[in-house]
């Protein structure tokens, strides 16, 4: 029996991660890709007049099986990935491109949606099934479904082409990075580096065979090492490998494919009658439009780079007292600026480290949540799952009822890919029997990990990766829809980051903190005088990093705003210098450094046109902890609030319309610009 198409027999559906065999995954995506095409041949072929129960209805509960398949796969592929896993998905992303492409082309379908649109004033649908047809007259018409014979092939090879890019893209980050570590055997050159990553570094080391110290450019063993290393020669080194991730002029070079991944989504919209392909695609975000998007970069710019200028200057001039020639070098930020930080404001996040240690950061989160919410979380260790550090909770309401499955998978390992996101492993629906199906959700991160001699203990930072990525999983959870293309997280992109940033607000705010952090070995509470030190530095460098973020913005849209298809001898990097140069404070890193090839979000993440939602809705997540600080940083009347009108509902209205019905306004920028020590 294939250990994957067959279906669940453990409690509420889960997967059976323990019997899964990575080459069973192409008969079982075949298998489901045909039953797919057999729903949908039948939906064809059907002579009937449409109705919503039998061409709307049926259309979003086709493919069942496929999703099942998908599911598994996807999760497997990012978080535990196999050099056949790779391979497999290569092979089926044309054949699940073509899927696509046969049902949004097809001309029949097509025209009973058609016709059911064009009677929606008189089919008496509620409000979730209105949503539903609008959805999926948006989905057709806007994939090139009124298109001609001619046209429609065009689109149809230029989305297969797309689909395989981006997972060139990908798998080519996944392991250019993984082929790269430093191996140092001086104590001297690691002197001024913390003890928790000299003992992850160690351990690496020994598992290798080797003496010494091995860092990588994984997140945990990356970052300590950029802000703390003294020696300039190795942080160059670091940085380069890093900012350099395919672009080396091997077998793992995505500039090439970056140059033709926008090339096409041009010509993706153009074929669709759009200019640029920003234009298309934010044409349904709550931005609207380029221009909208490029408005809110620009003011906020203006409020943040006078801010970021100082603090540069600040920590130049602190260097400078040092010995540190001038101007900063990329390599050079991360270190100076922590000096700076430890000099200035008597803080070093490596000493906050020992108050925050795992496992008590995650009952600490989970305890927000039933403060807010009155959710539980009890752990299963019964079901299965794909590796040993990955734990799973059962979450129940504040009735008890059961709510969904939550896994967590902390640790960075080889064949996980680097960052840290959310995933619906299955999604939240209801069925017409009167089933609700709960979601199962997987939170993925690159914590520090434990070491032979202490648990894993986080940063601050990580803590509020945690906060941010669990803010995603209660998107998901409270999740109240009768359609799972409606439901949980599946919203306008510029609006999926308000909840998950939403969550960052509460560790900022002293009487959630105090409950978070204990010395691991003593109990002790984080001490008065590391609070005071921690407020005062709250705002340390918040105008770089948000003019950090705002280059990411501007870079993504140049990339996606091209209204004439690329040349192929592109210079890249200058391209990539003229895009952010506005927002950009240090010197340009020197070849072969080059971002857009490992910028995972816009070019195989789903963020396209669309990485200024996460400063999008950084506007909304101010203006909305706003209303718990009115109400009560732990006001469960505000946070059933935020459930009910805003997490509960998905995609069954517009994005603007959920936050004003949770906030009862516009959101503006003064509240971000509050909350940053800026004045509006």
């Amino acid at each position: 029996m294939n250990s994957i198409y067959s279906s669940s027999t453990l409690p509420h559906g889960a997967y059976a991660f323990d019997q899964v065999q990575a080459g069973d995954f192409r008969e079982a995506f075949r298998r489901a890709i045909a039953a797919k095409r057999v729903e949908v041949d039948a939906l064809i072929a059907q002579r009937e007049e449409p109705t919503f129960a039998n061409t709307i209805l049926a259309l979003e509960r086709s493919g069942a099986e496929l999703e099942w398949v998908s599911g598994i796969f996807y999760n497997l592929l990012h978080a535990e990935a196999s050099d056949e896993l790779m391979e497999i998905s290569q092979e089926l992303t044309p054949e699940l491109s073509e899927l696509s492409s046969y049902i949004l082309l097809s001309e029949p379908l097509f025209a009973r949606v058609r016709q059911l649109w064009e009677q929606r004033a008189s089919l008496a649908l509620d409000e979730e099934d209105a949503r539903l047809l609008q959805r999926t007259w948006e989905y057709f018409s806007e994939s090139g479904a009124a298109l001609e014979p001619e046209k429609k092939e065009r689109l149809r090879q230029v989305k297969q082409e797309l689909s395989e890019l981006s997972l060139r893209f990908g798998q080519n980050n996944l392991k250019d990075q993984q082929r790269y570590s430093l191996h140092l055997t001086d104590s001297e050159q690691v002197a001024g580096l913390p003890a928790v990553s000299l003992e992850a570094a160690a351990e690496l080391a020994r598992a290798r065979g080797l003496e010494g110290w091995v860092f990588t450019l994984a997140a945990p063993s990356f970052f300590p090492f950029m802000a703390h290393c003294p020696d300039r020669q190795l942080r160059e080194q670091m940085y380069v490998a890093k900012m350099s991730l395919g672009a080396k002029d091997d077998e793992y070079d995505n500039r090439a494919i970056v140059r033709r991944l926008a090339n096409l989504r041009l010509e993706y919209a153009q074929l669709l009658g759009a200019g640029s392909y920003a234009e298309k695609v934010l044409s349904k975000r709550m931005a609207g439009s380029p221009e909208a998007v490029y408005k809110l970069l620009d003011e906020l710019l203006a409020a943040y780079k006078p801010v970021a200028e100082q603090e540069l200057e600040e920590v130049a001039a602190f260097a400078q007292k040092k010995g540190q020639t001038l101007p900063l070098q990329p390599w050079d930020w991360a270190y100076w600026a922590e000096r700076y930080k430890q000099a200035y404001y008597e803080l070093d996040e490596e000493e906050l480290r020992p108050y925050f240690e795992l496992s008590h950061v995650s009952e600490a989160v989970f305890g927000l949540a039933q403060t807010l919410y009155g959710i539980s979380f009890h752990e299963r260790k019964d079901l299965p799952v794909y590796h040993p550090d990955v734990h799973t909770y059962e979450v129940h309401d504040r009735e008890g009822s059961y709510l969904g499955l939550l896994y967590t998978d902390f640790f960075p390992r080889e064949g996980k890919q680097s960052g840290a996101w959310m995933n619906n492993l299955q999604e939240q629906y209801h069925e017409a029997t009167g089933e609700d199906h709960r979601p199962h959700i997987v939170l993925v991160m690159n914590f520090t990990p434990s070491t032979a001699e202490r648990p894993a203990l986080l940063t601050p930072g990580e803590v509020r990766t945690f906060l941010h990525e669990f803010g995603h999983a209660l998107h998901g959870m409270f999740a109240a829809c009768r359609y799972r293309s409606l439901s949980g997280t599946n919203v306008v992109r510029d609006f999926v980051e308000l909840p998950s940033q939403l969550m960052e607000n509460w560790l900022d705010e002293r009487r959630w903190l105090e409950s978070v952090a204990y010395h691991y070995q003593s109990g002790e509470a984080l001490p008065e005088s590391l609070l005071e030190r921690m407020d005062r530095a709250r705002h340390f460098l918040v105008g770089y990093a948000a003019c950090r973020q705002l280059s990411f913005g501007y870079l993504d849209l140049a990339w996606h705003g091209i209204r004439e298809a690329l040349p192929e001898d592109l210079d890249a990097k200058a391209f990539e210098e003229e895009a952010w140069a506005k927002a950009v404070l240090l010197p340009a890193a020197p070849a072969p450094c080059l971002m857009s090839t490992s910028f995972g979000h816009i070019f195989s993440g789903g963020y396209s046109a669309g990485y200024y939602g996460y400063k999008w809705a950084e506007v909304l997540d101010a203006d909305a902890f706003a209303a718990f600080q009115e109400e009560g940083i732990f006001s469960q009347e505000t946070a059933e609030r935020f459930r009910r009108e805003i997490l509960s509902h998905g995609d069954k209205r517009d994005a603007a319309v959920l936050y004003q019905a949770f906030r009862g306004k516009e959101a503006s920028i003064a509240a971000l610009l509050r909350r940053d020590g800026l004045e509006a």
